[in-house]
């Protein structure tokens, strides 16, 4: 299900001619027009959206043979599985505006029935709402520091959390760090603790500041929506996300050309050729909607300047693998239970009911996160998923450990992504580098969801910043 193009030759606006030798030696089919964009994800894809609505001239390359980027919806044992990114909140306006422009539909994650969390002591604990059956002291604490985040998040702008008033104290100690002044309960540390770091960052929280964890929770309208998987994680779309890539691709036609990695960058005053090892691309300007991260792949000619390459040396993803696990039927609700699960103690440290819409079949997902990713993948695959069977069932009981297809999602080893779910600065990074995120050099911009302030990270920030990025080339 790849969007097919012509990989070199004219679009219907553009012009053709040929070129001396790029690169690898090779002549150059050239192609000239307004605006080229690096990466075929949601971010690049709504810019040249934007602009060919405008009138311009648009060619967006992606190295894969899909587009999408993080996104990517497939079929595995017979089960449609979301192996990217899946979940749309209520706050995520600019995504749930796009979605019902392109026609498509969404479904409420299963709810019905107890979640369940297994504490220090590995004794499983049924509770309904979003409150964690914790230690009273423990709770009290996470009540109070929750309250503290919240305020923290409200006095920040998540496009600018550089600017905050307490943004150099929080950048240079780790979120680790303000959670042992805040809490002196454990229990406590652990939970605030796996909201931010296994769970979204997927990184262990001595790995970042707590400015960035700030920055988290600002992007998602306050510390309390990171805690409230019943408003983070809401609906899914009915098909699949990567649905609302495709579909924009669509739109656009022969401008999406998979296949295609950009390889060399040549930028002067007014113009940028972009070659690919196939053909070459020359505009007026130029937009790289990849992960930061990622732009380090592309030899650019004059070299970017030097904050801009040390900007994207201490930006990093985090690590996570993705289970999918799909049984003949959904057994837990049977048992009354949601298929919502917590526990900064277990293998996996999170899963849901993640059943497709309208399927009599069950499928749990759960995350492996940092650390105990770091531990799985030293395993072979037949052990990696006895240690997760095992995780699931302390969770839901001995019927886990029976699934009919089990898939993992390993996005670190994904050569052109190398991790999920977004990048973040390590310490004293965010303040230093930050206010570079989205400054242009010469003609060209860079963008994607992690240098998002609202929607950081989610594919609602992959279409803010598509819509922002249309607007400046436009300008």
């Amino acid at each position: 299900m790849t969007i097919s193009s012509t990989i070199s030759g004219t679009i219907s606006t553009g012009t053709t001619t040929t070129t001396d030798p790029g690169p690898g030696g090779a002549p150059d089919d050239v192609e000239r027009v307004d605006v080229v964009v690096i990466g075929a994800g949601v971010t690049g894809l709504t810019a040249a959206r934007g602009l060919t609505r405008a009138g311009r001239e648009v060619v967006v390359l992606e190295a894969r043979d899909r587009v999408g980027g993080r996104l990517w919806t497939d079929r595995v044992d017979g089960v449609d599985l979301e192996i990217g990114g899946q979940w749309v909140s209520p706050d995520q306006q600019a995504l749930l505006e796009l979605i019902d422009e392109l026609g498509l539909t969404t479904f409420s994650r299963y709810r019905d029935g107890d979640s369940v969390y297994v504490g220090p002591s590995a004794q499983r604990q049924r509770f309904t709402g979003e409150v964690l059956p914790v230690e009273e002291k423990a709770a009290a604490e996470m009540t109070r520091a929750i309250e503290v985040l919240d305020e923290l998040a409200a006095a920040m702008d998540p496009d600018r959390p550089w600017a905050a008033p307490f943004a150099a104290e929080l950048d240079q100690i780790t979120f680790q760090a303000w959670l042992e002044d805040q809490c002196t309960q454990q229990e406590a540390r652990d939970n605030l603790g796996l909201f931010v770091g296994p769970a979204m960052l997927t990184k262990p929280t001595h790995a970042f500041s707590a400015l960035q964890a700030v920055q988290m929770a600002a992007s998602a309208g306050g510390f309390s929506h990171l805690v409230d998987s019943e408003f983070i994680l809401d609906r899914r779309v009915v098909g699949g996300l990567q649905q609302v890539p495709r579909l924009l691709a669509e739109q656009l036609g022969p401008r999406v050309r998979t296949g295609q990695d950009a390889q060399f960058v040549e930028w002067r005053d007014g113009e940028v050729t972009v070659r690919t090892g196939r053909a070459a691309y020359v505009a007026e300007r130029l937009l790289v909607a990849v992960p930061p991260t990622a732009v380090s792949r592309i030899r650019f000619d004059p070299p970017l300047p030097p904050v801009h390459r040390q900007l994207r040396e201490h930006l990093s993803f985090g690590l996570v693998i993705k289970v999918h696990v799909t049984y003949p039927e959904p057994f837990w609700r049977a048992d009354g239970l949601c298929g919502t699960a917590f526990s900064p103690y277990q293998t996996v440290h999170e899963a849901y009911d993640n059943t497709n819409d309208g399927d009599t079949r069950g499928t749990l997902v759960g995350f492996v996160s940092d650390e105990r990713a770091d531990e799985l993948l030293k395993l072979d695959p037949q052990r990696r998923r006895t240690r997760v069977l095992e995780s699931l069932a302390t969770y839901f009981g001995p019927r886990a450990l029976q699934p009919s297809s089990y898939f993992e999602s390993d996005w670190v080893s994904e050569d052109l992504g190398s991790g999920a779910y977004g990048v973040s600065f390590d310490v004293g990074g965010l303040t230093r580098f930050g206010p570079h995120l989205r400054e242009p050099v010469g003609p060209m911009e860079f963008a994607s969801s992690d240098v998002a302030g609202l929607g950081f990270q989610h594919v609602d920030g992959a279409v803010r910043v598509g819509h922002q990025m249309a607007d400046r080339l436009l300008a």
